[in-house]
């Protein structure tokens, strides 16, 4: 199956952070992709912007080799000097005015604007300030902006209040990058889309859900940053929530920026306070031969989670009574994203019981090979009896649908195109953000109250025993990590 291609209009990118790990990492290698997909046109413009003093020369073999390094497809080195036909560069000083009138310059008129601020959150007053002053930006621009989006409720407010000064809410584009992975869109065309499944969304037929997160590496270099910030902030505020949000919300009335963040929103004013004993940090220890969390971070005593594990629940009519488990953590024996909608047990078996307990699973898995499983029951083949067993009905895209992995559009693509066409379905709105911080606040300021010691776990394990037993006192499992 081949995917049909959408063009956008010619534009103007400026990358602020242009020389930074995220820009070499997925902005240039992503646009190339979009590149050769026919999506992006010749005829655009990449305006990388620094504060490294870089010839044209010298930024683009920077470009050229984000893009030998981070890009596993096959090209024609024809395409990649096309490619850096559009790239272009300009020295920047963010904080003061060294660089603002050479790009004013650079860009072109009647263009659609898209400026990336690929930098430390502390210096988006600054250059929405600049852009705004140096009468860069015009009525068709918008900004993207990374997380962290905050690091609570009043930064958060902060922030949104600086960047109203100078743009409106329709030009801002507050980025998540797990809201532009296919398996995540793909949630909501399996909800919306299909009549089977909807039906049965809600507390009569859903036992739980979880939402597991684990990844095997450590904090690698964002030691300083991470022991500021730890997993709740990291990864549960943003990332799971915007999961959490997708498969407890009510259908939309249209797919629509607004509409979809409206029914989003609801659910992160819906859920309930955490109480303590519904919590479990941890923090991992050596283990595979890695050194421990507080090797990592430099900090001998440090209680920051490199692990979390909580009990949600949502107060609407839909979802009463359903638990949603969420997890995330590092250092765990494998890397997986995944949803599992775990639905009830038949209320009667005709079976007896020694065909034993068997319940139905939606699998969503966000990473690695995106794709989608339902558990099903099944009489085991041979004779002897009625054996049941549960087996997977398995989706897993690159197969099913006869698609190249490597081929198949990264977050950043996907994101950075919608942001050219003006769409915002998949970026967070200032409201939805700071009702996430409003929730996440008190569960980080009663750690702090009750001097809250991190649980430790080993390097490579599923993390700590407490968070089995978080599940296993109400007669529940976490899918195992694989």
């Amino acid at each position: 199956m081949v995917s049909r291609v959408i063009p956008v209009t010619s534009f103007d990118l400026v990358i602020f952070g242009a020389t930074g790990d995220l820009a070499k990492r997925k902005i240039f290698p992503g646009l190339f992709r979009r590149f050769l997909a026919g999506q992006m046109p010749k005829d655009s413009q990449i305006v990388g912007a620094a504060r490294s003093s870089l010839s044209i020369k010298t930024f683009n073999d920077l470009v050229e080799n984000s893009i030998k390094n981070f890009i596993e497809i096959n090209y024609h080195q024809e395409d990649l000097k096309n490619f850096l036909k559009c790239i272009n560069y300009v020295q920047i000083d963010a904080t003061g005015t060294n660089g603002w009138n050479e790009l004013k310059k650079a860009l072109r008129p009647k263009k659609t604007r898209a400026f990336y601020f690929s930098v430390s959150p502390s210096l988006f007053g600054s250059l929405a300030e600049r852009l705004h002053n140096y009468e860069i930006t015009t009525k068709n621009s918008r900004i993207v902006v990374e997380k962290p989006f905050g690091r609570d409720l009043k930064t958060a407010k902060e922030l949104n209040a600086i960047l109203a000064e100078h743009f409106t809410e329709e030009q801002i584009y507050r980025i998540d990058h797990y809201l532009g992975k296919e398996t995540v869109q793909n949630l909501m065309a399996i909800r919306f889309g299909n009549m089977l499944f909807e039906p049965l969304w809600n507390a009569q037929y859903v036992d739980h859900i979880q939402i597991t997160v684990s990844e095997t590496v450590g904090v690698g270099d964002r030691g300083e940053y991470y022991d500021e910030s730890g997993a709740m902030r990291d990864m549960v505020q943003n990332h799971l929530m915007q999961l959490l949000c997708l498969i407890a919300m009510e259908p939309p009335a249209r797919f629509e920026p607004d509409s979809v963040r409206d029914e989003k929103l609801k659910v992160i004013r819906a859920l309930d306070p955490v109480a303590p004993h519904h919590i479990v940090r941890g923090q991992y220890g050596p283990g595979n031969e890695h050194a421990d969390y507080r090797t990592g971070v430099q900090n001998p005593k440090s209680k920051t989670e490199s692990f979390v594990a909580l009990k949600v629940n949502i107060s609407n009519y839909r979802w009463a009574g359903v638990p949603f488990y969420l997890r995330t953590g590092k250092r765990l024996k494998a890397r997986t994203s995944e949803i599992a909608v775990v639905f009830k047990e038949k209320p009667h078996s005709i079976f007896g019981p020694e065909a034993g307990n068997h319940q139905n699973a939606l699998i969503i898995r966000l990473q690695p090979d995106e794709g989608i499983t339902m558990d099903v029951t099944i009489k085991e083949p041979g004779p002897g009896g009625m054996r049941l067993i549960d087996v997977p009905l398995d989706m897993t895209f690159s197969e099913t649908l006869g698609i190249d992995e490597n081929t198949v559009p990264d977050a950043y693509e996907r994101l950075i195109m919608d942001v050219i066409r003006g769409n915002q379905t998949l970026f967070m709105r200032g409201d939805e953000v700071e009702a996430a911080w409003a929730w996440t606040d008190p569960i980080i300021k009663g750690w702090i109250e009750r001097n809250d010691v991190p649980k430790p776990y080993e390097s490579g394990s599923s993390g700590p025993q407490d968070s089995l037993t978080l599940l296993e006192r109400e007669g529940r499992n976490w899918r195992q990590i694989l």
